[in-house]
Parts: structure tokens; sequence; C-alpha cells
């Protein structure tokens, strides 16, 4: 049984001025999958050793254990929801909030580990 404190949804947006940026460098999360829903757009993926582009109304799941990125591979916004446990949403907070620049570290906190 999934219950709303087993996963967090945000909607985010990639901007064009990215394309072909990673959002996130290549990382792994040991105990968590993650998911992304694309609404409008192009997303380009890595997971594992797989490269693919999901179009808006597609959805990628990254099982956790497995390496993974992803980037704007649109000319213009893509706008996409993640679907994440508790400990990613966390560990995405405490990336953005700017207090902590030892990313390794925080990675390793949340039970996930920076590759690249």
């Amino acid at each position: 049984m999934i219950d709303a404190e087993s996963f967090v949804i945000v909607e985010w947006t990639a901007e064009a001025s990215r394309v072909g940026q990673r959002v996130a460098g290549l990382h792994v999360h040991h105990e968590d999958d993650e998911a992304w829903y694309v609404l409008e757009g192009r997303l380009g993926f890595q997971i594992g050793a797989e490269e693919r582009i999901a179009e808006a109304g597609e959805m990628v799941l990254a099982r956790r254990g497995v390496p993974h990125t992803w980037w704007n591979a649109h000319a213009a916004p893509t706008r996409y929801l993640i679907i994440m446990t508790p400990r990613i949403h966390d560990l995405i907070e405490v990336l953005h909030d700017g207090s902590r620049s030892d990313f390794a570290a925080v990675f390793q906190e949340h039970a996930s580990e920076l590759l690249a």
C-alpha cells in the first residue's frame, strides 16, 4: 500500500536556455526509486547505460541502484513532474537552498551518490 507520505510530486520547468545541459549530475539513489512525467516538451534521460528522449505524455522510471541523469531535449521550456520519495525531495531541497557546497556528502546523507 502507498500512502501520502510515501511520495512527493513536484512540477518543474527545464529552461530552453539549458537545452542539452544536465539538470542534475549523474547520480544514484541506493534506496529510492524516482520517476518523471513529461507535461510539455521533451526530456532526455540516461538511465543506466540507456539514453532516451521522453515526449509529453510519457513517464520514465529510475529504479533504486541505477545511475541516472536528465536534461531538456527541447528548444523551448519543458514542464515535467518529478515523483519521488520524501528522502529524495529533502536531498533536492538541501542542494537548492544554497547552504551547502559539499554535494557528495549531501548525497551520501540521503542514501545516494553523486557520480559525475
